[in-house]
């Protein structure tokens, strides 16, 4: 490409053409030719007479000028004129290499780390070179280097990972060895393991230039429970100016619905690359928090999850009266109070008075006889889920309650007395713990040698006993047993919980127990030993823009790998659960510092900002067509052969066409004029030709039957460009969802957002029956595009939602497919009203309908009018076909008028429908 400035020609050989002008010049001056002069007496005769055909003697210069102007607008056209063209190392013809570090700090400014990349590759096409494209974050492979325009192609549906890139070094072995290339790196502008070795690889094939955004990279550390306060802390890179952050704690509030329920400023000071804040919450808020974001940013390094480390057990110890008793150091609950303060909430009082405040876990120490009243209550209290732990000791020893073979409160039958080990009259010496076996809960958990027991008590042999133990001392004997009780459990420690029997509450492995069965939790990054020998499987995953999803067939996460936390291909940052507690796995750790990657002076480092290229062809073209005719014009003039009024309005009609072709008004004003002039639905192109085809004949059945049956006439359905048309003009789309379907462009996003925020709703359909829990292509591309939409919490259609009445009693709303819609989720104050079976839902109409029921399949029909595809089969199918188009009329008198059906002045009719 040949450059002036900032203009570029894809074909400067044209521009040669331009020396013909002095040529053209000549031509144009010599026709029509110069007439002699002579003087001629009889032409006194011709005095007075007018010549109706004048004829100029030569050439006017501003005639010349304009015809000139004409030729040369023409030849710069055909040249191939690019406005600010990608310069690139343009006396290179080597194949281009671009390197995306593509991991979390990349998300925030994807889409123009993308444009940036695919103006990189459209250069690299013009100059006729070969185009490769790498992510850091897939494993590594040598380059494959292809046409440019597959690299553009490509470049749509690549995105960012949730992790960091991990093997650099396994990337500089993969590079080609003596093959000539350039190479653009899009980095993330932070430092990792191994980019020196990559750097210098690259290098070895030909020059290397580096983009780097100017943004700051924000990200979030785990959130940590410390000094009876939720810790925040943010960090950024580069350390720029004095700068505040809001972030946002989210949860489920009182109704079940996903929302903000607290917010936090941090500040940062000037030069400072780390902020802190802290919040007091109370226990009940701080147990509802899954989520902490900083607004405004999507990268997934600017989330972090909850797990059990934030939410404080409520613990209720009862020491059956002992606690008052003797010496603080034997009381029963003392080491257990000691082991339990910081990382719960503990309650005393009786047992009657504890369960009213819901507690956990209910400790009971050496409690051997409880009331009927109270029996059934803890019953009850258990079948909801609690956890009932009880310890040993001379009273429960000596019980005969221990012994009954029916009591629901023991994991096992209890033998009469106890063993005592290690004195002049026992059985033996004390006994130390065995290894503890795969089955157990404690599995993995190093078992000190100094750790013996004195004395227990012993369980009946049963045939389940082995079952239920879960921890032995070395001759087999149980010391932990364990049995479900409705959801909850029942655990024995068959020692007492001081050190009158045992010194095992007086080692760390007590308290490791006890966090393992899920009575405290630990407000710190678990350690290798204590997630050891256990499998965790993924709840949900964050991809890397931050949006928590569907884990799909992940397998599950030894517990070693889970502590360790090495993201990557195989691990994904989320939340992950086990049999006793939850993890939370995330892009930032507690010891986590962010540093800047630092470039050799030799590497040519830019921007991100790409200057937008504009190809200049059809103006000059354009330019060339409207001097052309202005010089007919002229012609025509200056022969005489136009009037001055008939030049007037033939300059005007020039000018405006030459006003109008440039932009091509003529097609945006037929689009405006079609959308506006009737009442019209619509559906948003895919790219994919049939299922466009489908979702237009979709619209063009349910239109049908709202002519049919309802005062709404629309016309024929329109097909919109999201990247192009305007959407204003449409209260509804319809956007099925493919899986390779491209992003929308900022602008797009833009646009959309400015839709949905004034009053238009877009029906969302991901065409896959919704089976696979939002884990299909569809759904997941969906994920992808409504990551930036500004879209409110969601929830299941309830069954008092206005969209169950707007004109059909509804409860399904079936397409091909019967599966359930997701809509705005409704303010926690919606309360039903006295009188009223719905719930006051007049604030506004939802902005999104998410389903995958493939509507447009069930509602097509062909140019007779006849159902496309089948729905079901038989009379059952054609009545799911018939409430699919009752649930179409719906939306659509939904969309356009509204929550008017939750008012007062309806209910009457619809009782008496309703059969109430």
């Amino acid at each position: 490409m040949w450059m002036i400035g900032p203009l570029g020609f894809t074909a400067p050989l044209i521009l040669t053409a331009l020396i013909a002008l002095p040529v053209l010049w000549f031509l144009l001056r010599a026709i029509p030719p110069a007439p002699i002069r002579r003087r001629f007496p009889g032409v006194a005769l011709l005095l007075g007479l007018r010549d109706e055909d004048a004829e100029a003697d030569k050439t006017p210069l501003w005639l010349l000028l304009l015809r000139a102007c004409a030729i040369a607008a023409a030849i710069i056209a055909f040249a191939g004129p690019v406005l600010n063209p990608e310069r690139g190392n343009t006396a290179s013809d080597a194949p281009l290499l671009i390197v995306m570090d593509a991991g979390w700090a990349d998300a925030r400014d994807w889409p123009r780390r993308i444009e940036r990349a695919k103006v990189l590759a459209e250069a690299a096409g013009r100059a006729g070179r070969t185009v490769a494209l790498i992510r850091l974050t897939d494993p590594p492979e040598a380059p494959v280097f292809q046409a440019a325009g597959v690299a553009v192609s490509r470049l749509s549906g690549v995105q960012p990972q949730p992790y960091a890139p991990t093997d650099l070094a396994g990337w500089a072995a993969a590079m080609p060895q003596g093959a000539a290339m350039e190479t653009y790196w899009l980095s993330d502008g932070l430092a990792h393991p191994g980019r020196a070795d990559l750097l210098a690889a690259l290098e070895q094939g030909g020059p290397v230039t580096v983009f780097e955004s100017p943004r700051a990279v924000l990200a979030l550390q785990p959130i940590t429970f410390k000094d009876g306060a939720v810790q925040i802390a943010a960090l950024r890179l580069p350390a720029g100016g004095a700068q505040e952050l809001e972030v946002s704690a989210r949860g489920l509030d009182p109704a079940g619905i996903d929302r903000e329920l607290v917010r936090a400023t941090l500040s940062f000071a000037a030069g400072a690359n780390r902020a802190e804040t802290a919040l007091a919450l109370p226990p009940e808020l701080r147990n509802r928090l899954t989520r902490f974001e900083i607004a405004g940013i999507r990268s997934a390094g600017a989330v972090t999850l909850t797990d059990d480390s934030l939410k404080r057990r409520k613990v209720a110890l009862i020491g059956g009266g002992a606690d008052a008793e003797g010496l603080l150091l034997l009381s029963p609950t003392h080491y257990l109070r000691q082991a339990l303060a910081p990382v719960a909430e503990l309650i005393d009082g009786g047992l009657s008075d504890v369960l009213l405040a819901s507690p956990d876990v209910i400790v009971l120490t050496d409690v051997a006889r409880l009331t009927q009243a109270e029996s059934d209550s803890l019953l009850d209290w258990l079948d909801n889920g609690g956890l009932l732990l009880r310890f040993a000791g001379p009273k429960l020893a000596a019980s005969d309650i221990a012994r009954s073979a029916t009591d629901p409160l023991l994991p096992v039958r209890l033998r009469e007395g106890g063993r005592a080990l290690g004195g002049a009259m026992s059985w033996g010496d004390p006994k130390t713990l065995a290894p503890f076996a795969e089955t157990s809960p404690f599995f993995g958990l190093p078992v000190p040698p100094e750790v013996a027991v004195t004395a227990q008590v012993l369980a009946q042999p049963d045939p389940d006993l082995s079952q239920r133990t879960i921890a032995a001392l070395a001759d087999g004997t149980p010391l932990v047993t364990r049995k479900a009780v409705g959801q909850g459990q029942v655990v024995l420690f068959h020692v007492t919980a001081n050190a009158e029997w045992s010194n095992l509450p007086l080692s760390g492995l007590f308290v490791q127990m006890l966090e393992r069965l899920a009575v405290s939790t630990r407000p710190t990054q678990p350690e290798a030993a204590d997630l050891a020998g256990q499998t965790f499987v993924p709840e949900r995953v964050l991809d890397a823009f931050g949006t928590a999803g569907d884990p799909g067939s992940l397998p599950g996460v030894a517990g070693e790998d889970l502590a360790a936390g090495l993201l990557g291909p195989t691990l994904l940052p989320g939340l992950y659960a086990g049999e006793e507690r939850r993890i939370a796995l995330n892009v930032i750790s507690a010891d986590t510092e962010l540093q800047a990657a630092v470039w050799p002076e030799r590497i040519r480092i830019e921007g991100m900002e790409a200057r937008q290229e504009q190809a200049l062809k059809g103006g000059f073209l354009a330019a060339a067509l409207l001097l052309l005719l202005a010089d007919i014009v002229a012609a025509l003039w200056i022969s005489g052969r136009l009037s001055g009024r008939l030049a007037a309005r033939l300059a005007v009609a020039v000018l405006a066409f030459g006003l109008a072709a440039p932009e091509a008004r003529a097609q945006d004003d037929a689009f405006a004029r079609a959308a506006t002039s009737e009442v019209r639905l619509a559906h948003v192109v895919t790219g994919d030709a049939r299922v466009d085809e489908v979702a237009a004949a979709g619209l063009r059945g349910l239109g049908l039957r709202l002519f049919e049956r309802t005062t709404i006439e629309p016309a024929d359905a329109m097909a919109v460009d999201i990247e192009r048309d305007e959407l204003a003009f449409f209260p509804f789309l319809y956007w099925p969802v493919t899986a390779d379907q491209p992003l929308p462009s900022v602008a797009a996003y833009q646009k959309l957002n400015q839709y949905l925020r004034t009053g238009g709703m877009i029906l969302f359909d991901t065409r896959d029956a919704g089976l696979s829990g939002g884990s299909s292509p569809e759904s997941k591309r969906l994920q992808l595009i409504a990551s930036a939409l500004d879209i409110p919490p969601l929830e299941p259609v309830a069954a008092d939602h206005v969209l169950t009445r707007t004109f059909y009693l509804l409860q399904d709303f079936p397409g091909r497919y019967a599966a359930g819609i997701w809509v705005e989720a409704a303010p926690a104050d919606a309360e039903q009203a006295e009188g009223m079976p719905f719930r006051n839902l007049n604030d506004g109409v939802t902005p999104v309908v998410v389903g995958g029921n493939d509507w447009a399949s069930a509602w097509a029909v062909d140019a007779d009018g006849s159902p496309m595809f089948p729905v079901g089969r038989g009379s059952g199918g054609e009545r799911q076909r018939e409430i699919s188009y009752r649930f179409g009329v719906n939306l659509i008198m939904y969309v356009l008028t509204g929550n008017y059906k939750s008012d007062q002045v309806h209910v009457p009719a619809l009782l008496e429908r309703l059969g109430q």
